[in-house]
């Protein structure tokens, strides 16, 4: 057995947080590995010291290369040099960022109390379920709850140096949120300049992998953090968050001409708390109203894409940090993945109409 042809059968090994195989990153070469008869000895250079997921890389290592008919597979760890860690924070990385390659999903509402974190956390999960990998993002710097929703607040993200750091994988998601620094119940009183440098490093300084999807949590409003990451970002779409108040949609749609003046695709409206289903009859009431939505998708010339009904135990799941979406035989989880595929046909619409126009 010569090293090529184990090095070859690494390829498939994963880094889990990089999305990328440990052979292509460097993590392992020739020189780490000592063969002694049915005995394979080998050594992989991990991005920080204590990962705690080498115990994944460790167990995949294992099966690939007792398939190959050793009898022992010794594996252990170390940690790249700098000058390693630096070519691959650079030539070894794909110039492209997360942004030309995973479509992204700002989700957002104009005003705050819709439920719109509730959304996108669930959304993020809901995604995950139907088999995309998915990326969340918690752009709302001054009042962040992604992380409580999630159960991570407070859990610190490895950093592979003084710049660049790998997101919190959670719930068959990757998320990064200011929560993750500092205190929940801590005040963060920050101007402009720093809220969009914090920002500008949660897009562009996270590891992020290889991504489908990526939702961005806007903070709400129409002020400088929602212009500046529909302007920042090369294309983006828009999910309109609202519940059924006259004065909910009214600011939403602010925010909706904004992104179009930004050049940024209206996806749809997704109104929450909608209506309240009688457990015993199962009659929909309308509690706050109704039409509210249809008439704030006919003025954007968007459509509404779901409806997310009163539940209690949404709120509840949330603040134990388990959103309702990670229950399967949940009905709400089923309302969630029918609303992201209806999110993921708008998409492509969108896309193959440009692509229509630029033959």
């Amino acid at each position: 057995m010569d090293k090529q042809k184990i090095l070859d059968v690494l390829k498939d090994v994963y880094d889990p947080e990089i999305g990328r195989s440990i052979v292509e990153l460097g993590m392992v070469k020739p020189e780490y590995i000592d063969i002694d008869g049915s005995t394979v000895k080998i050594r992989v250079n991990l991005t920080i010291k204590g990962c705690p997921l080498q115990a994944t890389i460790k167990d995949d290592i294992e099966k690939k290369l007792l398939s190959l008919g050793f009898d022992k597979v010794v594996v252990t760890f170390g940690e790249m040099s700098k000058e390693e860690k630096d070519a691959l924070m650079g030539k070894n990385v794909p110039e492209d960022s997360i942004f030309d390659t995973a479509r992204t999903i700002l989700v957002g509402s104009g005003k705050g109390g819709v439920g719109k974190s509730t959304i996108a956390v669930n959304l993020a999960i809901a995604a995950s379920k139907l088999g995309y990998k998915v990326g969340l993002i918690d752009a709302d710097i001054l009042g962040f709850s992604v992380t409580r929703m999630l159960g991570i607040s407070g859990v610190r993200p490895n950093a592979i140096d003084e710049t660049h750091m790998f997101p919190i994988q959670v719930h068959g998601i990757k998320a990064i949120s200011m929560g993750n620094f500092v205190d929940e119940d801590s005040a963060v009183i920050w101007r402009g300049p720093l809220l969009s440098n914090i920002l500008q490093q949660f897009m562009y300084n996270v590891e992020w992998g290889d991504l489908d999807y990526i939702f961005v949590d806007l903070p709400p409003g129409t002020g400088d953090v929602p212009l500046s990451i529909m302007q920042i970002i090369p294309q983006s779409y828009l999910l309109l968050v609202t519940t059924p108040q006259s004065a909910a949609s009214h600011v939403a749609g602010r925010l909706g001409k904004m992104a179009q003046k930004t050049g940024v695709d209206i996806l749809g409206v997704v109104e929450n708390m909608s209506y309240f289903e009688c457990p015993d009859c199962g009659s929909k009431h309308y509690i706050f109203g109704k039409n509210e939505a249809e008439k704030l998708g006919s003025e954007l010339k968007t459509k509404v894409l779901g409806e997310i009904p009163i539940i209690s135990e949404i709120r509840e799941k949330s603040d134990t940090g388990r959103p309702i979406t990670l229950e399967e035989n949940n009905p709400v989880t089923d309302i969630y993945k029918e609303l992201f595929r209806n999110i993921d046909r708008q998409c492509t619409e969108i896309d193959e109409s440009y692509a229509s126009i630029n033959k």
